[in-house]
């Protein structure tokens, strides 16, 4: 299969490694600085499921430099989404199809706005992962899974194709026929986890530990149920319960990502994650009070500010 990386930050970069090693057409998509870095230290993945070096990664900064491409992977934060339509029309008007690993939802209305409903797959990434000083992946968890599947009958042969992609791959791969409630339930969890641990500043096991706070998470997971109901995706108080009984076995220490970027004093995903909540809430003419308080809070840390008041 022929595979653009758009973006080789450690989920870019750690998926379309495992592809490459897979013996997989796989071309990354970067900016100049990143393509120097890789360039001068390799594309190389440290991981509890094995190391790999890619001696040779494709590296492209323009699409026109770009071979055929089946399957346009786009692995960027959110609040690059715009910045990459553009490109993305590019690559679609030559028959490229596009699986967003992207936390939320509301990128997935906006790319079949942009794109149309035929170019756009379902997708979501579970993994733990980072770079170090040099950009290698640093793989920390035994999670390293891509969920997908079709939103529009025209992809399901592509799915099928991609589903023997994953068998020979070092990563785990999962077709869901239910993709749409799948990325809901991924949204309902990342919205309270990063909230919560975001507004708290706090890992998972000090918020378990507060019945109030936990509460909070609970009251967001509920929040977030009722907003998907609205667009007739059926999460129901089970969903809940399994999700509680998720964050229960979270080691003491985890946290979400977006609370590591707050600690790094590196930009936030709220307007992507919270804040599209709350614009999708207004669609439905919803209340939303408990994310609307975390967005608040949240969001004077957005453009990388470490503590209040720093300029």
């Amino acid at each position: 299969m022929n595979i653009v990386m758009f973006g080789a930050g450690a989920l870019g970069a750690y998926y379309g490694g495992r592809w490459a090693e897979a013996g997989q057409n796989v071309s990354f998509l970067v900016r100049e600085k990143r393509k120097k870095q890789i360039e001068e230290q390799g594309l190389i993945i440290h991981s509890v499921a094995g190391d790999y070096q890619l001696d040779h990664p494709k590296l492209i900064v323009d699409p026109d430099e770009a071979e055929a491409c089946d399957l346009l992977v786009l692995s960027v934060k959110g609040y690059h989404l715009n910045e990459t339509l553009p490109i993305l029309k590019k690559f679609v008007a030559r028959g490229a199809r596009v699986l967003p690993l992207l936390n939320g939802i509301e990128h997935i209305y906006r790319l079949q706005e942009e794109l149309g409903e035929e170019a756009v797959l379902g997708g979501l990434a579970f993994i733990i992962a980072t770079l170090d000083e040099k950009g290698h992946v640093v793989h920390t968890s035994e999670s390293h899974d891509i969920v997908y599947g079709p939103l529009h009958p025209s992809q399901e042969n592509l799915c099928a194709e991609l589903e023997q992609v994953m068998q020979n791959s070092n990563m785990k791969g999962n077709l869901s026929r239910m993709i749409s409630k799948s990325l809901w339930q991924k949204y309902m969890f990342i919205t309270a986890f990063s909230g919560v641990t975001t507004a708290a500043n706090l890992p998972i096991g000090r918020i378990r530990e507060q019945e109030d706070t936990l509460l909070l998470f609970r009251s967001v997971l509920h929040e977030m149920a009722t907003l998907a109901n609205t667009f007739d995706i059926d999460l129901r108080d089970e969903d809940i319960e399994e999700t509680m009984s998720r964050v229960s076995g979270l080691s003491f220490e985890a946290t979400s990502s977006m609370h590591q970027d707050r600690r790094k004093g590196l930009n936030l995903e709220v307007d992507h994650l919270q804040g599209g909540a709350l614009r999708l809430a207004k669609q439905s003419g919803l209340s939303l009070p408990h994310i609307e308080t975390l967005h608040a809070l949240i969001k004077p840390f957005e453009s990388g500010n470490l503590t209040p008041g720093t300029k």
